[in-house]
């Protein structure tokens, strides 16, 4: 992946894209205003950035900072971006036993070792215009004291596409899946929780060479999602 200062770290999934914000309300069954979030084609870590919860029975919009801290050392934080699967019900268990969320997304970004470089890859899926990471949350309260919510993209093993391009993917919720995984009576079920945490079938992705300019967090238009070769 890439960083927010578009430093190279061995992880994924690391750059996104949410851009279709009129389509995010009626897509996901939730009273939106697309005013309150503006269309984002290089989604970076430390940004905020919306996601669905499961609120009383009902599934509610918030804004997160991506990137949950976790103490590695005396005064040392860092900011995690991805969890993988299989690491989740250990290293972060009771977030993902009882804070899940999805996280909205129309792609993603990928970045191939090659011999000059690496090349990055933009990522969706051909079923659905607009889909939801399987994602998890959690509170942190900064130096002042403020509480700031923070979120993290669960990644898993990858598909046959993902394979030439990289060894992990974010786990991306089917539609019949989304309600289930945040569904509060899943809540400790690990087995449960544990079958949606798998890579997306094959040929359900379509991926193409895209601009190393969304290696820039600051460069953000419809230019990054469209093909090298048609720019």
């Amino acid at each position: 992946m890439v960083s927010a200062t578009g430093i190279f770290i061995e992880d994924m999934c690391g750059r996104y894209s949410f851009d279709k914000v009129d389509e995010f309300g009626e897509r996901f069954g939730i009273d939106f205003d697309p005013k309150e979030v503006r269309p984002n084609f290089n989604v970076a870590p430390t940004q905020t950035m919306p996601v669905i919860r499961n609120v009383d029975g009902l599934k509610t919009v918030e804004l997160m900072r991506w990137g949950i801290p976790r103490f590695i050392g005396p005064g040392k934080v860092k900011d995690v971006f991805n969890t993988r699967s299989d690491k989740a019900f250990h290293n972060w268990k009771k977030m993902t036993m009882t804070q899940r969320i999805l996280v909205p997304a129309t792609g993603f970004y990928e970045w191939k070792k090659l011999a000059g470089g690496k090349q990055p890859y933009f990522i969706h899926t051909k079923d659905e215009d607009m889909f939801a990471f399987a994602g998890i949350w959690n509170a942190w309260k900064d130096e002042d004291g403020k509480i700031i919510n923070t979120y993290s993209i669960i990644t898993t093993e990858p598909n046959k596409e993902m394979t030439e391009i990289h060894n992990r993917m974010p786990v991306i919720l089917h539609r019949d899946e989304e309600d289930a995984w945040l569904d509060p009576s899943h809540d400790n079920d690990e087995d449960a929780l544990g079958e949606y945490l798998i890579p997306s079938e094959d040929n359900r992705l379509e991926m193409y060479e895209v601009s190393k300019d969304v290696n820039t967090a600051k460069v953000n238009d419809a230019k990054l999602i469209k093909p090298l070769n048609s720019q």
